[in-house]
């Protein structure tokens, strides 16, 4: 099903999706979170990358791919992520569902939705062998 109008709000990062006579307002962080890209989804299940820290993520702009698909572009650099109008009303439809699951998964793995700050690096060292 494709939407018939499609707006997206900069200042509130919001993607609207009209479908007839349904307006859906999906977050760029929910869309984010569950892009369909590899580096999200993986390349096989169980693969899949818990995304953290997005929740101040914007939506830079969005481009059309063919006649099939959605591919925004986000300012944390993600723009691999190709929603095709199957996915985003799958989205639209399920997005309660999906989001209070992708919060009991951040509160699982002791996570958070929040960004890490601009001025700290983490680094990963590998313990020193003796």
């Amino acid at each position: 099903m494709l939407p018939t109008d499609i707006k997206l709000h900069l200042k509130s990062a919001i993607m609207e999706l009209k479908y007839h006579d349904e307006v859906f307002k999906l977050p760029a962080e929910f869309l984010r979170v569950h892009s369909p890209s590899a580096e999200v989804r993986g390349h096989g299940h169980g693969q899949e990358v818990l995304q953290v820290g997005k929740k101040n993520v914007k939506i830079m702009k969005i481009d059309q791919v063919g006649n099939y698909a959605l591919r925004p572009h986000f300012d944390d650099d993600h723009n691999t992520g190709i929603y095709t109008w199957e996915y985003l009303r799958e989205l639209c439809l399920k997005q309660r569902l999906l989001w209070e699951l992708y919060l009991q998964k951040l509160k699982s793995a002791g996570q958070s939705r929040e960004p890490l700050a601009k001025d700290i690096q983490v680094v990963n060292i590998a313990p020193l062998k003796s």
